[in-house]
């Protein structure tokens, strides 16, 4: 079967400004080449401190950024080549922000409604039904439609975020931080709710946060980024219970679990690689209490690691 999302190759580099004399800085690589796919109706979780690419390859997915190289293909078709139209149909994203999100100046309906007439040329009895059909999935009332962004709790303005993505009739909703700004029990409400959406319309799901329980929670697989680059890959239920990478157990070992300690974790750093001049190797090899001279000089592949698991480190850790 054809996967849902294909990504080969996948990079993303920043230039940066010409001095008034000499040569041109090579640039800022916020993504790393990549390649992975994403199987129809599965929920792939996006994982990796701030500053390792994570947004930066959800805008590239959706088009708002132009990658440097390689491809996109939604369902076969290349983000490159396909009618823009055509493309947003299929792919959609939910912002982290849902207030910011919102035109502050146009009333919800306003914003429903644009998906549908821009992508769908829906005529006016048309959209009204399709609207109120969302607005009942993400739980709203249909009274909210007149009102504007700032009248909404966090909560009710991601659930119309939700709900503006869905206008569209997507196979594929990207989620970027979506209940990173929430309260916790407005996430667990959140959170239960894309879970009915993904039944209820058949969607496939890129959930890109820092939340470990989040999205070990949600997710059926999950990629591990680090400085731009997928450093692992694995199910949900093996990634953190089963960390092959260093970094994998850094994070595993620095989120808070009730009833244990709060204690830092073994590392020789705490910083990311300057991304001006980044290290030459393995970029975690700073950081990494495993790291020998091979890791400062050799950037490590993706390798299988058990079942279903790759890792990119040239001394993995042995479950």
């Amino acid at each position: 079967m054809m996967p849902a999302l294909k990504v080969d190759n996948l990079a993303k580099t920043f230039p940066l400004k010409k001095p008034l004399f000499g040569r041109a800085p090579p640039g800022v690589r916020a993504v790393r080449p990549m390649s992975f796919a994403v199987e129809t109706g599965e929920t792939l979780g996006v994982v990796g401190e701030s500053g390792c690419g994570k947004s930066t390859l959800a805008r590239m997915l959706v088009g708002l950024l132009d990658p440097t190289a390689g491809t996109i293909e939604i369902e076969g078709s290349k983000l490159d080549t396909a009618d823009p139209a055509e493309f947003g149909k299929l792919i959609q994203y939910v912002f982290q922000d849902p207030i910011s999100s919102l035109n502050p100046r146009k009333t919800i309906r306003q914003v429903m409604e644009a998906p549908l007439r821009r992508l769908h040329n829906m005529p006016r009895a048309d959209r009204d039904a399709r609207i109120s059909e969302i607005f009942a999935s993400v739980n709203l009332r249909e009274e909210f439609l007149e009102r504007y962004p700032h009248e909404f709790s966090g909560g009710q303005a991601q659930r119309i975020g939700i709900a503006r993505a869905l206008a569209a009739n997507p196979r594929i909703i990207i989620l970027d931080e979506p209940v990173s700004a929430l309260d916790v029990s407005v996430q667990a409400q959140v959170l239960n709710l894309l879970a009915a959406l993904k039944e209820e319309f058949g969607l496939t799901y890129l959930f890109i946060t820092h939340d470990l329980a989040v999205v070990e929670a949600v997710s059926d697989r999950i990629i591990v980024l680090y400085f731009g680059a997928v450093v692992e890959i694995g199910k949900a239920e093996n990634i953190f219970a089963n960390p092959r990478h260093p970094y994998t157990k850094l994070l595993a070992d620095s989120a808070p679990v009730v009833g244990r300690p709060l204690t830092a974790p073994e590392q020789r750093g705490t910083e990311l690689p300057d991304p001006l001049n980044p290290p030459p190797g393995c970029a975690f090899a700073g950081r990494c209490p495993r790291a020998t001279d091979l890791c400062r000089t050799d950037v490590p592949e993706l390798i299988p690691m058990g079942e279903d698991q790759l890792a990119a480190c040239h001394h993995p850790i042995r479950g």
